[in-house]
């Protein structure tokens, strides 16, 4: 199998999905990919002062700076590409705001719009620590904010919100080194795209953002022609993983949770009821992100918690 590196420039982003976009690398099933992508802005220089916006490499971009699109030779809509990260290394610093935006969760959290605190954080790989330049420090955690695929419809895609059928924005901290992700295929050749580096960040992303920053990560992709999953779904070094995306996070609930129950019918050969009462008893929902206009939710069945006696 062939190995690639791919480096953000002019040429090789986007900050939207479209299936009308020139892939800017076409690689085979089970090639291995290194790929840069900046933070999600896209800055081209560290933030010396809070709230100082550097250079971007895509000026008055509408989205997340991503690296792609990547095409993969044979993909076609109907079957799913599977995107194994290998490994993810962060740049040397970060940053967090809070904030910025005036909507009815940082209205209801009493923020002041228009009043954003920002964070800027050092990044230490070999120690494994993020310190912030206040003087707090967190272990690194880090992952990839967005890995989507382009949607069937023509035309250009925001990158923000995260779709149940191409994935994208998913914002799972999960998704770690190790971690398979899923993804439906919409258009021939799938187009890869990934970036918004995450050094860490909490269930939720309350505040609309985490640790953003630069990474290179190791991806290897391949092509799963029959998945028990129709949907976006993944596989870490812990568990299994579902997802629901909707406006209503009773409806992003139930989708996650609706997932996890064909993955657990197919792995345990149980009928619907049965395999709901035993997720009862095993089956974690979390609150993935609320910050992308779509909640997020996922369900974690973790690999040890059920032994076939």
């Amino acid at each position: 199998m062939a190995r690639h590196r791919l480096d953000p420039t002019p040429e090789t982003v986007a900050d939207v999905f479209s299936r009308n976009r020139t892939p800017v690398l076409t690689v085979a099933p089970g090639d291995t990919v290194e790929v840069r992508s900046l933070d999600a802005s896209g800055y081209l220089a560290r933030p010396r002062v809070r709230g100082e916006r550097p250079p971007q490499l895509i000026p008055d971009a509408q989205g997340h700076c991503l690296t792609g699109p990547i095409a993969v030779e044979g993909a076609e809509p109907g079957g799913h590409l599977s995107v194994l990260v290998r490994s993810l290394v962060p740049d040397d610093w970060g940053w967090t705001v809070a904030g910025a935006l005036d909507n009815p969760l940082n209205r209801r959290l009493g923020v002041v719009p228009g009043e954003p605190s920002w964070l800027l954080w050092d990044l230490d790989v070999v120690r494994g620590t993020a310190t912030e330049s206040r003087g707090v420090r967190r272990s690194l955690a880090p992952f990839l904010g967005v890995i989507g695929l382009a949607p069937a419809e023509p035309g250009d895609h925001p990158t923000v919100p995260p779709r149940a059928d191409t994935g994208g924005n998913i914002d799972c901290r999960e998704l770690t080194a190790g971690s398979t992700l899923y993804l439906p295929v919409q258009v021939p050749g799938a187009l890869l795209s990934v970036g918004d580096g995450h050094a860490a960040q909490g269930d939720g992303e309350v505040g609309g953002t985490a640790i953003e920053c630069a990474m290179t990560t190791e991806l290897v992709v391949d092509l799963e022609a029959d998945r028990p999953v129709p949907g976006v779904h993944a596989v870490t070094p812990t568990a299994r993983i579902t997802f629901g995306f909707d406006a209503d996070l009773n409806a992003a609930s139930a989708d996650a949770l609706a997932a996890m129950l064909s993955w657990m019918q197919a792995l345990y050969d149980l009928d619907r009821t049965t395999a709901l009462a035993l997720a009862s008893t095993v089956v974690d929902l979390r609150v993935t992100q609320v910050a992308n206009r779509t909640w997020g939710v996922h369900a974690v069945l973790a690999h040890d918690v059920l032994v076939r006696c």
